[in-house]
């Protein structure tokens, strides 16, 4: 199993991700690797301190697993990652963002050909007065939308997000772990 990125940036929405983060780091044992633009400190929205373990020019060298991406805000000069989403598309890689974060899948084309979903609506570029990167055609309202290897959630959907990032890795070996992980019954899962 290889490892899972995850891109950090300043004043990311760092509670988006931690469910998922911590089911995959323990449930499915995976390894998870925070990178950022620079090895400097980032500050997220909660004001916790991030380290990152390494640079995104770093780790292009990575034969990583997946890479998630937390929401945070809409920034259009915020591209260093760019370059390693294309890759890992074209490598057939898991990509997963929630609220905000599929600005990056946006930017990078990664959308252009995917139904995905995100919090950010085109009232809130325009009060931003940034370019929209998101191709709207392709946007549904629904609160996780999975096609083929991206995964995209709105922001408040960071439960079923974590759900859905670990079934797609098969994180549980059968539905009744994954129930018991997640303190449900099959008659009470949805």
């Amino acid at each position: 199993m290889g490892c899972i990125l995850c891109y950090i940036y300043p004043d990311m929405a760092d509670f988006e991700v931690i469910v998922a983060l911590h089911r995959l780091r323990n449930a499915g044992r995976r390894q998870i690797i925070t990178i950022a633009d620079t090895s400097e400190e980032i500050v997220s929205q909660s004001g916790l301190r991030f380290v990152p373990d390494m640079t995104v020019a770093e780790a292009m060298t990575l034969d990583a697993e997946a890479l998630i991406i937390p929401g945070g805000p809409i920034n259009n000069e915020q591209n260093k990652v760019l370059p390693l989403i294309r890759r890992m598309d074209t490598q057939g890689k898991w990509l997963a963002a929630i609220c905000f974060g599929p600005q990056f899948l946006g930017r990078a084309g990664v959308l252009d050909s995917r139904r995905f979903t995100t919090s950010c609506t085109p009232a809130h570029i325009a009060a931003l007065g940034v370019d929209d990167p998101f191709p709207r055609g392709n946007w549904v309202d629904q609160r996780v939308v999975r096609d083929g290897h991206v995964i995209t959630a709105q922001g408040h959907a960071f439960i079923d997000f974590a759900i859905e990032i670990c079934r797609y890795l098969n994180v549980y070996a059968t539905p009744e772990q994954e129930y018991a992980e997640l303190g449900r019954t099959k008659e009470t899962a949805g």
